[in-house]
């Protein structure tokens, strides 16, 4: 007998922690690419990535050496795509 009264409301009780963990995905946005939506944070870090690229051939251009490349370029990458993102979508 007790377990359906917790059935019954362990029901509502899902289904009201399901709709407030979903509030926040009311607003995605999207950018028109040609024709096609793509999410705001894809186009920001392929933004990011293609900006890190050229820093980093700029760099090399101007025979600046970095201290340690394997964690500068996905720095830089994430640096530019958050500053994008911020810059753009908030």
């Amino acid at each position: 007998m007790l377990g359906n009264q917790i059935r019954g409301v362990a029901k509502p009780g899902f289904f009201l922690a399901c709709a407030l963990l979903l509030v926040g995905c009311s607003r995605a946005p999207s950018v028109d690419v040609m024709g096609s939506f793509f999410p705001g944070w894809l186009v920001c870090l392929v933004s990011g990535i293609a900006l890190s690229g050229a820093v980093r051939l700029a760099l090399t251009r101007f025979q600046i050496k970095v201290a340690i490349p394997i964690l500068f370029s996905p720095s830089l990458a994430a640096i530019f795509t958050f500053m994008l993102w911020f810059l753009f979508f908030s």
